[in-house]
C-alpha cells in the first residue's frame, strides 16, 4: 500500500491520517460541503469533494467514494467507524475496484454484521446468549407476541448496524408500536437497511467488550477487555481498559468466547466482541462490531499496540504474533467529548467552536476532529474529540482524569465536559470498591440530580489574514483573504457563521418549537387535530439522534412546518390553540 483514502470524517479520519503518516503512507481525505474547512481535510495530503451535504449524498455514497479513490490514485481504503465501515457491500466494491480493503473480509462482515446470523454463530461456538428472534421481525404483532412469551423489558435492534443506532428498549407494551417504527427509521437512515430483531433486555447490566486483532493466516488475538457501561441513548460516553472488577472466570469466559466467534467467522483485522454482564454475574453475547471502535485508544494505551497501524500491517499480509493475551499495562479512560447540552437531556448542539483548549501533561492524549473555529454540522455525529487518560493504576488514572477534565475548555457550543467532571467525582464510578454504574445509570441515577451549568458564550474573532479553503475542480486548495472581508460576508448572511439556520426568539405560549436544530422527520398528528398536553406531535432528527416533540398544552394544533424540512433550534413548528 502507498496511498490510503479515508472514507470518513472528523476525529477518526484525523486518527487514520496520522497513522498513515507514521506508517509512511499518503492520505486522501473526502469531505461534504460543510466539511470544507474541517481538520481532517486540512491534515490529509490531499482532499476531494463529495458534492453534497447529507450523509446519504456524501459519506454513504459508495459510487462517489470509489470514484475519488480512483481519481486520486489511492490504492487502499480505510473506512474508520460509522458510515460504511460495517457495510459488506462497500468492502466488496472496494475490492472489486482493485483496491486494498483495510478491514475484515466482506464474508465475515456480512455474517457478523447481521446480528441474527451472529447470534447463531455465537450459539454454535458455545458463547452465552439471552433469548431473541431468529429472523427479522415483519411487524409489531411479532414483537407483542415475543414480549408476552419472554416478558419485558425487551430490546428492538437494527439487524445491520451498531453503535446504538436503531436500538430501542421497550419497558411497556403500549410503547412497542412507536418504538418499532422509530428503530426502523433510525436503522434506515444510519445503515441503509431497516430490518430489526428482538431480544430480551437485561436490566441494569454492565457493558463489557473484548478487543480482537486477527490476521489473514488464521491467528486471532484478544488484546484485553473494556468496560463501556456509561451510556446515554445506548451510546457510550466513558470507556475504560481493562474492564475493572471482573473475576478471573468472567474475564476468561469473555476472552474465549470472543476468540471462538471470530475464529469461526474467518475474521481478519481489528474488531470488537461485545457482551452484557448481568447483576447476577451472568454473561450474554451482544454483538460483533466489524470495525475499529471509537474507544480503541484505551486498549492502545494499556497494551502498547497502535491498532490502526496493525490494521495496515494485516492488510499488507503480515502475520501476527500468536502469543497469549498481553497483560494490561496500567489503566486508561476515554471520555467522548460531544457537542451536546447535558442540562437539556444531551440534546445535540451544532454550531461554531470559538475556543478549544485541550489539556496536556503526563498520561494525557487528545484525539480531536476539531479546533477553534471548526464548524459542528447538524447532519453528522456530535463527537468532537476524545480525551484519553492513562495511569499506572485505576485510581491514579482517575486522579489524572480529574485534572485533565478541569483543564479542558470548549466554547461556542455546549459540550458534555460538565457531565464527565461530575462522573469522575461520583462514588458509584470512582469509589474504588466496585463499579456501581450500569447502562442506564446516567438516566436513572445521575440525571435526576443534575445541576446544569451555564452555557458557553461565543467570543469575537480576531482580525488579520485568514487562509480559507476553496474548491477547484473537486479538489480543495487554500486561499488567503483578509479576515475583515470574511467577517463582512458572514454578517451579510445570517446563520452562515454557525452553519445552521437561525430562529427568532419565541415568546408565545401556544408555540410548539424545535428542541434542537435538525430535520423534522414526521408529524404524528393531523393538522387541526385535538391534542392533549404531553402528547407526541412530531419526530425530529439531529446529529443522528431522534427526538420527540411533545404538546406543551391541550388544544387544537395548527402545523407551521413541513415534514422533511430543516429547522433551527427554537423554530416554531406549530401552534396549539387553547381548548
Amino acid at each position: 500500500m502507498k496511498k490510503v483514502l479515508i472514507a470518513n470524517r472528523g476525529e477518526i479520519a484525523v486518527r487514520v491520517i496520522r497513522a498513515c503518516a507514521d506508517h509512511g503512507l499518503k492520505s486522501v481525505a473526502v469531505y461534504a460541503d460543510d466539511d470544507l474547512q474541517a481538520l481532517h481535510v486540512r491534515l490529509a495530503d490531499e482532499a476531494h469533494a463529495l458534492n453534497g451535504q447529507r450523509p446519504a449524498d456524501t459519506y454513504l455514497d459508495i459510487g462517489k467514494l470509489i470514484a475519488v479513490a480512483q481519481k486520486s490514485g489511492a490504492d487502499a481504503v480505510h473506512p474508520g467507524y460509522g458510515f460504511l465501515s460495517e457495510n459488506a457491500a462497500f468492502a466488496q466494491a472496494v475490492i472489486d475496484a482493485g483496491l486494498t480493503w483495510i478491514g475484515p473480509p466482506p464474508s465475515a462482515m456480512a455474517l457478523l454484521g447481521d446480528k441474527l446470523s451472529a447470534r447463531e454463530l455465537a450459539t454454535r461456538v458455545g458463547a452465552p446468549l439471552v433469548a431473541g428472534t431468529t429472523e427479522p421481525v415483519q411487524d409489531v404483532a411479532e414483537i407483542h407476541a415475543f414480549a408476552r412469551q419472554h416478558g419485558l423489558p425487551i430490546a428492538i435492534k437494527a439487524a445491520y448496524g451498531g453503535g446504538g443506532r436503531g436500538l430501542k428498549v421497550v419497558w411497556r407494551a403500549d410503547e412497542i408500536d412507536e418504538l418499532f417504527a422509530s428503530a426502523v427509521r433510525e436503522a434506515q437512515a444510519a445503515f441503509g437497511r431497516g430490518e430489526c430483531f428482538v431480544e430480551q433486555f437485561l436490566d441494569q447490566p454492565r457493558h463489557i467488550e473484548a478487543q480482537v486483532l486477527a490476521d489473514a493466516h488464521g491467528t486471532v488475538r484478544v488484546l484485553g477487555t473494556r468496560d463501556c457501561s456509561l451510556q446515554r441513548r445506548n451510546q457510550k460516553l466513558v470507556e475504560e481498559a481493562p474492564a475493572p472488577f471482573l473475576t478471573d472466570a468472567q474475564r476468561t469466559r469473555i476472552h474465549q468466547a470472543a476468540q471462538k466467534i471470530c475464529q469461526a467467522a474467518g475474521y481478519v483485522s481489528a474488531g470488537t466482541v461485545e457482551f452484557l454482564l448481568a447483576q447476577s454475574g451472568a454473561i450474554s453475547f451482544l454483538e460483533v462490531n466489524t470495525r475499529l471502535q471509537v474507544e480503541h485508544p484505551v486498549t492502545e494505551e494499556t497494551t502498547g499496540f497502535d491498532l490502526v497501524r496493525e490494521q495496515f500491517r494485516v492488510a499488507e499480509g503480515a502475520r501476527l504474533d500468536a502469543a497469549d493475551v498481553p497483560a494490561p499495562h496500567g489503566h486508561a479512560f476515554e471520555f467522548r467529548i460531544n457537542a451536546e447540552d447535558v442540562g437539556r437531556g444531551f440534546l445535540p448542539a451544532p454550531g461554531r467552536i470559538t475556543r478549544f483548549d485541550a489539556p496536556g501533561g503526563p498520561g494525557v492524549r487528545v484525539d480531536s476532529g476539531v479546533a477553534a473555529g471548526s464548524l459542528v454540522a447538524g447532519q453528522f455525529d456530535s463527537l468532537l474529540a476524545k480525551l484519553i487518560v492513562w495511569g499506572p493504576t485505576r485510581q491514579a488514572a482517575i486522579e489524572r482524569a480529574r485534572r485533565a477534565l478541569a483543564e479542558f475548555e470548549i466554547e461556542g457550543v455546549p459540550s458534555v465536559l460538565p457531565f464527565h467532571r461530575a462522573v469522575m467525582r461520583h462514588a458509584d464510578f470512582s469509589g474504588g470498591e466496585r463499579l456501581a454504574v450500569h447502562t442506564r445509570w446516567i438516566e436513572t441515577e445521575l440525571m435526576p440530580q443534575w445541576q446544569p451549568e451555564p452555557a458557553s458564550r461565543p467570543e469575537p474573532q480576531a482580525g488579520g489574514l485568514t487562509r480559507t479553503a476553496i474548491e477547484i475542480d473537486g479538489r480543495r486548495v487554500l486561499l488567503g483573504l483578509p479576515a475583515s472581508l470574511l467577517a463582512g460576508l458572514a454578517a451579510a448572511q445570517p446563520g452562515a457563521a454557525a452553519g445552521v439556520p437561525e430562529a427568532a426568539p419565541v415568546a408565545d405560549d401556544s408555540a410548539v418549537t424545535a428542541p434542537a436544530a435538525g430535520t423534522l422527520l414526521a408529524w404524528k398528528v393531523e393538522d387541526g387535530a385535538a391534542v392533549q398536553a404531553g402528547e407526541l406531535l412530531a419526530v425530529m432528527e439531529a446529529m443522528k439522534m431522534e427526538m420527540q416533540v411533545l404538546a406543551p398544552r391541550a388544544g387544537t394544533i395548527r402545523r407551521r412546518a413541513e415534514a422533511g424540512a430543516v429547522q433551527a433550534a427554537g423554530a416554531v413548528l406549530a401552534h396549539i390553540d387553547a381548548a
